[in-house]
């Protein structure tokens, strides 16, 4: 499939994303999941671990970053960061603590959320391209891991 194919397989489906999960054929969820996570994985590991995982853990007793990845669910596509646990009288040694979402949109846009410290996401902007959020996620503060 093109992009303009694609531009107009999704602009013929309405904005509902129970309807879109279902209406997606499967060959094209294959090529578009791939398109994202090439770009997520290509921020992940140019700019989001050489600044944010480090080689040599701390000498103290609070949470580090091991890793950082993302993942799909469902409708939405996840930054997340895995976190170690030094302490001795810790429940679980790692966790995980998503920090980034994209939502599709429609018309080749997504919407950018992130986690807030309530464990709300929060919508801080509708409509942009995939190239505009992994723009953001890199520069702005809001989504640090």
């Amino acid at each position: 499939m093109d992009k303009d194919q694609i531009q107009n397989f999704f602009e013929s489906i309405p904005n509902d994303f129970d309807v879109l999960e279902k209406a997606v054929p499967q060959s094209f969820q294959k090529e578009y999941i791939g398109l994202v996570e090439e770009g997520a994985n290509q921020l992940i590991r140019s700019g989001l671990k050489p600044q944010h995982v480090k080689t040599k853990p701390p000498r103290n007793k609070f949470n580090y970053i091991v890793d950082i990845y993302s993942k799909w669910y469902r409708h939405y596509f996840y930054f997340c960061a895995k976190y170690r646990c030094p302490a001795p009288n810790r429940i679980s040694e790692f966790f995980e603590a998503k920090f980034a979402r994209l939502e599709y949109a429609g018309n080749d846009s997504f919407n950018l959320s992130y986690m807030r410290h309530t464990g709300q996401w929060l919508e801080l902007y509708q409509g942009m391209s995939l190239k505009e959020c992994l723009d953001a996620i890199r520069k702005e503060p809001h989504f640090l891991p």
